[in-house]
């Protein structure tokens, strides 16, 4: 397994959670880092991602101020922070390892998936 997403669970709004993501073979700081979300029958959305040049951080519009990024370089792990959850932020969240480097982040800069966690938020 060379990603691991961990630490979804069920949360009430305006919960917090954070999630981990266990990587290997690929080192953390040399590619770009994201983290996505699809809930169900839609598509998969970047919620946060780090660029592979600049290791600037990227945010949807969504998530800005409530999602942080972080990551363990001696750990080789990835995080994501989520405070003040909304129903909104319910599916499974993937992390994932690419050439993201600047504008908007997608999917289709991601080459390698791991399996994903799933969050609920719900009362």
């Amino acid at each position: 397994v060379q990603l691991q997403a961990s630490g979804g669970g069920l949360v009430q709004p305006g919960g917090s959670l954070r999630l981990s993501c266990a990587v290997s073979v690929y080192t953390v700081d040399v590619y770009g880092i994201g983290w996505f979300r699809q809930a169900p029958g839609k598509k998969r959305d970047a919620v946060s991602c780090i660029s592979a040049s600049d290791e600037s951080i990227w945010y949807p519009d969504s998530v800005q101020g409530r999602f942080t990024f972080s990551r363990d370089i001696e750990k080789n792990m990835v995080y994501l922070e989520m405070t003040d959850l909304k129903p909104e932020d319910t599916g499974v969240y993937y992390c994932a390892i690419g050439w993201f480097t600047s504008g908007i982040c997608t999917a289709e800069e991601f080459g390698r998936w791991g399996q994903g966690t799933l969050v609920t938020v719900s009362s």
